[in-house]
């Protein structure tokens, strides 16, 4: 499917994408919570020592966030692809690992792709997408983080055990990235449709500065989401087995997780309507909701559900929001999305570990709660209105909406 001009539809860009996100996210980053019981049994670990272990594979996935910038601008083709095969090596060292130090080692090396994937695919989509199709391939590739929570789900209600799902994992890895390899063949694709306006920095100068009040305002969204979200990524599980809702309906959970998760793909068209401000109200409320239901006592299976719908359709609705956001803050896709998902990710280092120690000595009820009343600070770290005619220049359809 090609446009004039013989590019690919923005539909190519968005599903090839949306694998590679799928296979970085879904498996070699966010999977670790799935088992989380499992390497609690099979390798020892207490709850503080999981978190540490959930808080060394963030800092592997700040280190590919902060790597991402350099070589997407060079080849984001190279970038998506490099993401795809470290996503499946690093998984496989997952699978094969019989100590501590290796499941470390393979749960960094995982994180990272996905921090590759977020700018590779960005970068790509920015520079080989114009027009109307930029908003919706950018959002829609985001949601492949939906598609690979669904896949994992159902790998060990048909896996034989944990080891054979992660060897599944890095398989269709390195199925994903071939597919994207011969969808998206080799071109000279620097510079093109990059777009070349941005927000004008409260200083007065071309590009954002660190005391523009929207720069400091995304950051800080980014911190909640990603420290609200540790003790889900981590420890949701953890918790469904406290409420005896362990093997198949935890599993299901996550599934929903993953199902839900497209709706964030809407993102695009809720901030066309709505307007940035209240599409993150309408996506910060059901957030602090989902995160709220497992602090209830004994939380039951449809309570459990409820909860892994809205946080899945929340979660992928409030990151795609930051990455409109950074795109229209900033020169390159790439730096902005950098920006925002490495203030997410040090909100997840700093607080899986916590979440932890905490769920140890307090259980992890009344941890989802306080990540919950944490949740609502988002509500006051909203996109402000630009009411300045002229204040951005940015040819894409989200500059207009900030």
């Amino acid at each position: 499917m090609r446009e004039r001009g013989g590019e690919r539809h923005w539909s190519v860009f968005a599903a090839t994408g949306a694998a590679i996100i799928a296979v970085c996210y879904g498996f070699a980053r966010y999977a670790y919570g799935l088992f989380e019981p499992t390497f609690r049994e099979v390798f020892s670990l207490s709850g503080a020592g999981l978190g540490l272990l959930g808080g060394l594979a963030t800092t592997g996935y700040a280190l590919g966030l902060l790597l991402g910038p350099v070589v997407s601008g060079r080849s984001p083709r190279g970038t998506v692809l490099a993401s795809g095969a470290l996503a499946a090596g690093g998984v496989a060292t997952v699978a094969v690992a019989q100590r501590v130090p290796v499941l470390a080692v393979g749960a960094v090396l995982a994180a990272s792709s996905a921090g590759l994937a977020s700018t590779g695919v960005a970068q790509l989509i920015s520079r080989r997408v114009a027009g109307a199709g930029h908003r919706s391939a950018q959002t829609w590739a985001n949601t492949g983080t939906s598609f690979g929570l669904v896949l994992s789900a159902l790998t060990p209600l048909i896996s034989v055990s944990w080891r054979w799902s992660w060897a599944s994992f890095a398989v269709i890895a390195a199925l994903a990235t071939a597919v994207t390899w011969l969808v998206l063949p080799a071109r000279r694709d620097a510079g093109q449709h990059e777009p070349e306006g941005f927000a004008v920095s409260a200083g007065g100068g071309r590009g954002p500065a660190w005391r523009d009040c929207d720069v400091r305002r995304l950051v800080a969204s980014s911190l909640v989401l990603g420290a609200t979200s540790a003790p889900y990524w981590n420890f949701s599980q953890g918790r469904l087995v406290e409420a005896g809702l362990a093997g198949v309906p935890a599993a299901v959970c996550w599934c929903v997780i993953g199902v839900a998760g497209p709706l964030g793909g809407l993102t695009g068209r809720l901030t066309e309507a709505a307007g940035p401000r209240r599409a993150a109200v309408i996506l910060w409320l059901p957030w602090s909701l989902s995160l709220a239901l497992p602090a209830l006592p004994g939380p039951v299976l449809p309570v459990a559900l409820v909860s892994a719908a809205l946080f899945g359709a929340a979660y992928m609705g409030l990151s795609g929001l930051f990455i409109l956001w950074a795109v229209d803050l900033f020169p390159r896709a790439s730096q902005g999305v950098t920006v925002s998902f490495l203030a997410l990710a040090a909100g997840q280092a700093a607080a899986a570990p916590v979440a932890g120690l905490l769920g140890d000595r307090v259980g992890l009820g009344p941890v989802f709660g306080l990540a919950a009343v944490g949740g609502l600070a988002g509500l006051v770290l909203l996109p402000r209105h630009r009411r300045e005619p002229g204040l951005t220049s940015a040819p894409l359809p989200s500059s207009r909406a900030w």
